[in-house]
């Protein structure tokens, strides 16, 4: 039995050992009595998230639900009136006697029918961001997501995250993050707890989440908790909403581009729960309505589909299963075809084993493909290529009294990198090509707890130990003096079989957030965040590419280690309506990599020879004023910030900036309920410009101008980016109909600013950039140009959504 399988077999065996002891314990335990119950919304049967439990006779001490609901509060003294209140919902007050101590309690809230035109829900609590010590956090709810302009009709979860402090672009009609200075590697972005390694449909101008199917979404740049890992810069948690255990409902919407639809409902019983959500483009059939011959030929398209169930085992048990499975094709008159897959699954269980104890165990798979067809009978090939992501996560919550919160657990993580798959349509003609599959095998333990240690001071700290070895089947390249950068000529190889370890790493993350109330709607807070990453991308495009390629670490290339230290002022103004933050950062990045001038990492085996390692830093300042509550909510955001790195052997060894490093980030995001059945949104936008390598200089070759690039990388910059968005969402009157329906009416880039998306430099012949030299026109004069290409005008779409 090798390594690997060897560890999960041993944690696979704490994680039960561990159930069964805490089993026992619950039937041994002596101490205050609690009572414990669960809170619901009435009329979807989904668990509360945030809801606020107290006692009558101690108004100021009490607790929260978790995101299933659930709590567990310590008994005053019965008979007693328990009050449970949560933002949008009427409070409740329930008189408890001595019965309810020895059983679970179910609780129903309704929404406050008076308010829901002013409110936007929010799943948690309305002074969280003074009172918790979360910092560089933010969350966005399915409502909110929804409110926001779309792009040709679309609401999108990512290019809403964009609008947030502290996360840039790489420019339009992409959605890559790069969060406080990271590289869009650096983020985890997971549904369910799994991982998906290419969250964009349509080279990025849509992003994989269908918005109907959402709950909510938290993104962590700056104290990212213990129990998650394994990327340097950010977490972007998103979680699939549970069906209503009530009854059969369904929403979705036709637009401009694209038509989604969602069914959810109780499955069999009211302890289960289905939801099925499917979405899909038509833009390949207007293509086919074209008078162009060659247009019709091309096809572009997309579609996801994705689902969860759900099934409570009394009170104590619950299951999910969670799948998505994504597809995109480009292909362009039967002469090249590009082609992309995610498919994702997750399960989870969720035990309470006593009051005091409570147990969630995650496994899941994510495996991503993607393929390039080329037809030419002499230079034409299929090339594909697959990587996976197969782990298990058992996470232990330990609450011991409401002032403390442990968890502890472990996470491992098997990588599969498999060969490239490269077919040539005349194999005598190119030379093979042969690639070796890379396997990474990686276990974290975790530790974090979460204590008020007095009325005013809070501590979050946690410890991650990370352990990774790559293993084979595999091979290493071995180069002169070890170094694979100076000729990249290999001396000889090294081969490994299955499950042999080729090399190993590990360190520790350590996590720790305080956070000072200076008065109740006035906090201080700050936080060390130290994380390793053991794959990333080797890409000549930082916006992220369908082909992009996943390196894990290995003999020549070394995990990524990031540093944070943020401090922030929290706010509250209002009685909670208005929320004000303002948050610093410095970023330190050891061992991040980039590729050398005219690298070609797609078709080479040992990349490592493509590739420069040094080191980088990033820092800024965040404000963020935010309205929940009211007929006017949004939030407006400004970022000043910096991002540097510096490699031997680029940029002459001095530091430079990369693509995404843009110092001026402004967001302004706005809804307005003009009526019961109108609203109003908007967005603004400014960021300062992309920073991009020009020319220096052409020369001539074969009759061909050739651009001159001089050894300073990125030393110039696209113009600044700027572009407003409205929508305006008016629905159906409400006849007391199954049946619901509502308009949106968006223009995107209302003024319509040409942003640039890139600059081609090439001769411009006859005056004239679109001139055809084989039409056989004369060519009278010729002169080198820079061409300017451009996205989107003004860009107008129509969306009618519906429920029922």
């Amino acid at each position: 039995m090798n390594l690997f399988s060897t560890l999960s077999l041993s944690q696979l065996f704490v994680v039960f050992f561990t159930v069964n002891l805490f089993s026992a314990y619950e039937s041994m335990a002596q101490g205050p009595a609690n009572l414990e119950g669960q809170v619901f919304d009435s009329g979807s049967g989904e668990p509360l998230l945030g809801a606020t439990v107290f006692w009558t006779s101690q108004p100021t001490r009490g607790t929260i639900t978790d995101e299933n609901g659930f709590f567990s509060l310590e008994i005053d003294s019965l008979p007693n009136v328990l009050n449970i209140r949560f933002l949008g919902y009427e409070p409740i007050s329930r008189p408890v006697n001595e019965k309810a101590e020895f059983k679970s309690n179910k609780f129903f809230l309704s929404p406050e029918e008076m308010n829901l035109s002013e409110v936007v829900v929010s799943e948690r609590k309305q002074d969280y961001n003074v009172k918790s010590t979360a910092i560089g956090k933010n969350e966005i709810s399915g409502a909110e997501l929804k409110r926001i302009p779309a792009l040709f009709g679309e609401v999108d979860l990512l290019r809403s995250i964009q609008l947030l402090p502290g996360v840039n672009t790489a420019g339009e009609g992409t959605t890559g993050l790069f969060v406080r200075g990271g590289s869009s590697d650096q983020n985890l972005i997971q549904i369910d707890g799994a991982p998906i390694y290419n969250p964009s449909h349509f080279f990025g101008f849509f992003s994989v989440f269908n918005p109907d199917a959402i709950s909510d979404v938290a993104l962590y740049k700056g104290n990212i908790p213990a129990n998650f890992g394994g990327r340097a810069s950010s977490l972007v948690d998103i979680s699939l909403r549970e069906g209503n255990t009530q009854k059969l409902k369904g929403e979705g919407g036709i637009g401009s581009i694209s038509s989604r639809i969602t069914l959810d409902g109780p499955l069999f019983s009211e302890d289960a729960s289905f939801l099925v959500s499917a979405r899909r483009t038509y833009a390949d059939v207007f293509l086919g309505f074209s008078s162009n011959e060659s247009i019709r030929e091309n096809q572009l398209y997309f579609y996801d589909l994705s689902g969860k169930l759900m099934w409570r085992n009394g009170e104590k048990d619950k299951f999910t299963f969670s799948t998505y499975y994504g597809s995109d094709f480009l292909g362009l008159s039967e002469q090249f075809g590009l082609g992309w897959n995610n498919w994702i699954n997750s399960f989870n269980w969720d035990r309470q084993i006593n009051e005091r104890m409570f147990l969630d165990v995650t496994a899941y798979y994510s495996f991503y493909k993607y393929k390039i067809t080329v037809t030419d009978e002499d230079n034409g090939f299929d090339w594909s290529n697959y990587f996976s992501e197969s782990g298990g996560k058992a996470t232990f919550n330990y609450v011991p009294n409401e002032n403390i919160d442990l968890k502890f657990g472990l996470h491992s993580q098997l990588y599969y990198f498999a060969r490239v798959d490269l077919e040539f349509a005349d194999s005598e003609n190119l030379e093979p090509f042969e690639s070796s599959t890379r396997v990474g095998f990686q276990n974290s333990f975790f530790i974090a707890g979460n204590a008020e240690l007095t009325n005013n001071l809070s501590v979050e700290a946690g410890l991650r130990w990370s352990a990774y070895q790559q293993i084979g089947d595999g091979v290493n390249y071995l180069y002169e003096n070890d170094d694979p950068t100076i000729d990249g000529v290999v001396s000889d190889t090294l081969n490994y079989s299955f499950g042999e370890r080729m090399k190993f790493y590990e360190g520790l993350e350590p996590r720790l957030a305080l956070r000072y109330l200076i008065s109740d709607d006035l906090a201080l807070k700050g936080s060390f965040n130290r994380n390793f990453q053991y794959i990333q991308v080797a890409s000549n495009s930082s916006a992220g590419l369908p082909i992009d390629r996943w390196i894990p670490a290995g003999k020549y290339i070394d995990p990524i280690r990031s540093d944070q230290v943020s401090v922030g002022v929290f706010k509250n103004l209002y009685d909670n309506k208005w929320e004000l933050s303002l948050e610093g950062y410095y970023r330190d990045f050891r061992n991040i990599i980039d590729l050398k001038q005219d690298a070609n990492v797609l078709f080479k085996d040992n990349v490592e020879t493509e590739i420069l390692a040094g080191d980088g830093w990033a820092y800024g300042l965040e404000f963020l004023l935010r309205k929940n509550i009211g007929k006017t909510t949004g939030w407006l955001s400004y970022t000043w910030s910096r991002v540097y790195r510096q490699i031997e052997g680029i940029n002459q060894g001095l530091p430079y900036n990369p693509r995404f490093d843009r110092p001026h980030d402004l967001s302004l995001v706005l809804t307005h309920e003009l009526s019961d059945r109108l609203s109003l949104s908007g967005t603004f936008l400014y960021t300062t410009g992309v920073a991009v390598t020009f020319p220096v200089g052409s020369y001539v070759v074969d009759n061909q101008r050739i651009p001159l690039y001089d050894a300073y990388r990125n030393n110039s910059r696209f113009p600044d980016y700027h572009r407003m968005d409205l929508s305006l969402t008016l629905k159906n009157k409400d006849k007391g109909r199954w049946w619901k329906g509502s308009w949106n009416f968006s223009i995107y880039n209302l003024y319509g600013r040409k942003n640039p998306f890139s600059y081609e430099f090439r001769d411009i012949e006859n005056n004239d950039i679109n001139f055809d030299s084989g039409e056989g026109i004369a060519v009278t004069s010729q002169r080198p140009g820079v061409v300017m290409t451009y996205l989107f005008g003004i860009l107008p779409s129509v969306t009618y959504n519906f429920n029922f």
